[in-house]
């Protein structure tokens, strides 16, 4: 690395979604630094799970190039906002946080922190703006969670997924709030459905006279989800070919009396990591939870959804927002769990059973997401005044 590499830092962390989208935006921060002819080095910061470094490490652009340089894992506390034994020890974890954060800023005096959220990101947004470093925080939710209101106080910009959440900040209308979309991982930019095909042992002849129906309910499973198929799965084999990422943890659970017909439509997989984006680029229907970085990343690929959002009291309703806004701008058809029946799940996929029909939806998705990448236009707003 050059000795003039000017040094930037990102973080997020704890899940995934906290971490792929973030990557996506190092990646084409990097592409700009690259045709300015300067040098740029990534210093990332996450939780001190295995899972989180080895993501953000093993990670690279489409030339090879890992897109982050430096890992640095720091304590993190959650937060919640109910009643927990759990959160009197968990400040202790976010005052270490902040320490752990403050030298490792202090060190590297990045020109800005980029944060992707999540509740590892509070502290070291917290030592940035005591660094005097400038904070930037996105939001990928239609409803902003807990850590982007906090860090909303440290950050000169706050990203925006999507227009109306301005209204759940009380200076929503400033400038410093800025819609960008959420960003989506290059590889689903760059998906190729016949790879997608040809990892699922589907002939185009196959396609042609059933459409893909995608099952995903996160890399953990969803077993509302995986009842929904399990049950309807004579109905679903019927009329597609059911492509079902299972979860790990359900793997085990498959139904072991299946018809020969079910045997030849069903493609049931523990989990798809590398090849998801060609997958999702076969598929022609998508039923999946509502979780911001997959209906974004499917959307990308254009693809009508039936969003089964994660309901109750484990969730703050975020999946149920993002997926009514769906709903609303024509991209999506809505199964809520007060509406869940066999036969209402039926009839969502049986309504884009038409090539014709999916043209709407996906006509939906192509709209709401607008002609600019939010990767690159998140990259230009971070290298403004840097470049």
């Amino acid at each position: 690395m050059d000795n003039k590499a000017l040094t930037v830092a990102f973080v997020g962390g704890g899940t995934g979604g906290h971490i792929y989208p973030g990557l996506a935006v190092a990646d084409s921060l990097r592409q700009k630094f690259i045709k300015a002819g300067r040098d740029v080095k990534i210093i990332w910061l996450g939780s001190l799970s295995k899972m989180d470094k080895e993501i953000v490490l093993n990670s690279v652009d489409k030339d090879g190039r890992a897109c982050a340089d430096k890992f640095y894992g720091v304590p993190s506390g959650k937060l919640r906002r109910y009643f927990s034994l759990q959160n009197f020890f968990d400040l202790f974890k976010i005052f270490f946080g902040f320490v752990c954060a403050f030298f490792i800023l202090l060190k590297n005096r990045p020109a800005f922190l980029f944060s992707k959220g999540g509740f590892v990101s509070v502290p070291p947004c917290a030592s940035a703006r005591l660094l005097g470093i400038k904070v930037y925080t996105h939001e990928c939710d239609f409803t902003p969670g807990l850590a982007t209101r906090i860090n909303s106080k440290f950050a000169s910009k706050v990203l925006l997924s999507y227009e109306e959440t301005k209204e759940f900040f009380s200076n929503g209308t400033s400038p410093k709030f800025v819609v960008t979309g959420n960003p989506v991982r290059p590889a689903f930019y760059q998906a190729d459905a016949r790879l997608g095909l040809e990892f699922l042992g589907v002939t185009a002849a196959q396609k042609k006279a059933k459409p893909i129906l995608l099952v995903m309910g996160g890399s953990l499973g969803a077993a509302q989800i995986n009842e929904l198929v399990w049950k309807n799965l004579s109905w679903l084999c019927e009329r597609f070919i059911v492509v079902h990422q299972t979860g790990q943890k359900n793997a085990a659970l498959l139904p072991s009396d299946l018809t020969e017909e079910e045997k030849a439509a069903y493609h049931p997989y523990a989990f798809i990591y590398k090849e998801m984006p060609s997958v999702i680029a076969c598929a022609d229907i998508v039923l999946s939870r509502a979780g911001a970085n997959s209906i974004w990343e499917c959307a990308s690929l254009k693809k009508p959804m039936v969003l089964v959002p994660l309901e109750g009291a484990g969730t703050r309703g975020d999946q149920v927002d993002n997926a009514e806004y769906f709903e609303r701008r024509g991209a999506a058809i809505v199964l809520t769990k007060s509406a869940m029946t066999e036969t209402s799940v039926q009839s969502a996929l049986s309504s884009m059973a038409s090539a014709a029909d999916r043209k709407k939806f996906a006509s939906a998705c192509e709209a709401m997401l607008g002609q600019e990448k939010p990767s690159e236009k998140i990259a230009a707003i971070l290298a403004e005044g840097i470049l």
